[in-house]
């Protein structure tokens, strides 16, 4: 179920960077990145902080290889990356 607020956005910003996407794209703003911008602030950023700390910051593995990790869970989770 789609939360019509979410598929529409909130906000000229929001609409703008959607209609900017779609356009470069050529396709529909998946999901994640309505999600992303609907609210950003309860959601986006601390989110977005916590995905650059994970796949850029201080750990074990590569960059290369977190990428690599997570492109090859999308395509497990059929989910295009």
């Amino acid at each position: 179920m789609r939360l019509q607020r979410v598929e529409r956005g909130a906000g000229v910003k929001n609409r703008l960077i959607r209609l900017l996407i779609r356009i470069t794209s050529g396709k529909r703003v998946p999901d994640v990145i309505r999600t992303l911008l609907y609210r950003s602030e309860v959601f986006g950023k601390p989110y977005g902080r916590w995905l650059q700390s994970v796949m850029r910051g201080p750990g074990p593995w590569e960059i290369w290889e977190r990428e690599l990790f997570a492109a090859f869970t999308s395509r497990l989770n059929q989910c295009p990356f």
